[in-house]
């Protein structure tokens, strides 16, 4: 493809993917996976440090921006020296991101750092992915408990879809693509009032605070004021009630939910 403007609104329209996880969990293998063999438009992006690289590539008609924040890992460096750049590096990487792909190490199960970079991509309010790396390695071969652990552990992250790869081997990473496509549509998704409206007569509504109407103020991440009869938040059940009732009703998957309570 010509270098014209038309590659300049691919870069302007990519969506920006960081992703991150604590040393050696294959972050670096997974960008050469999704980069290496599919690379249509290519743009090294010079980095804000000498180990960041952005990779902008074309997939299916859309542009995708990959940021690799596997450039902590250098000799001589201790595992707890890794560990704090892992998450300086994280942090800085989600702040210029849409969509975090957080990877995990099937192998070693999760471990608390994880719990610690995945709370970083949730307060950032970004939407999520978790990518669970060496599944062809793994001693555990029950997804589904490995589900579960995830939940326990990261439990605020429970909306967040995980997918089972082998980056080293490519298996399993081209449903990333898609999946990213998805959270990011998700996070962007703007709901009328008068949807929202027609949504409220369908709760069934056993809280003691009643809900007027509500209207979405925001996006990345979907912001709803929800007006009530009552000054105070809404109690966390009611909260969690309404965000899960949201999630389903206008597919917000992969993404957080923000909600704010005003009185009318």
């Amino acid at each position: 493809m010509a270098a014209t403007g038309r590659h300049d609104k691919f870069v302007h329209e990519s969506i920006k993917v960081a992703i991150i996880g604590r040393p050696n969990v294959g972050k670096s293998t997974l960008l050469n996976a999704l980069t290496g063999s599919e690379r249509a438009i290519v743009s090294p992006i010079a980095g804000t440090t000498r180990d960041a690289v952005d990779e902008t590539i074309e997939h299916a008609g859309r542009s995708f921006t990959f940021v690799d924040t596997a450039g902590i890992r250098r000799k001589g460096k201790t595992t707890q020296m890794a560990e704090k750049l892992s998450v300086i590096m994280a942090r800085r990487h989600l702040r210029m991101s849409h969509v975090a792909v957080i990877v995990l190490d099937a192998t070693e199960g999760l471990v608390a750092l994880d719990a610690t970079i995945a709370g970083y991509a949730h307060e950032e309010g970004r939407a999520v992915i978790l990518c669970v790396n060496k599944w062809d390695i793994s001693k555990e071969h029950n997804k589904r408990k490995f589900i579960e652990e995830i939940k326990d552990n990261l439990k605020f992250l429970d909306w967040a879809p995980s997918l089972f790869i082998s980056a080293q081997k490519k298996a399993g990473t081209g449903a990333l693509f898609p999946l990213i496509q998805r959270v990011y549509d998700a996070a962007s998704r703007r709901v009328s009032t008068g949807e929202l409206n027609r949504f409220v007569e369908t709760l069934e509504w056993e809280y003691d605070m009643k809900i007027y109407y509500i209207t979405q103020a925001s996006v990345r991440p979907p912001t709803f004021i929800v007006f009530t009869d009552k000054a105070n938040k809404l109690h966390f059940s009611a909260e969690r009630y309404l965000a899960n009732r949201l999630r389903e009703r206008f597919d917000f998957l992969g993404t957080p939910i923000v909600i704010k309570t005003k009185r009318r």
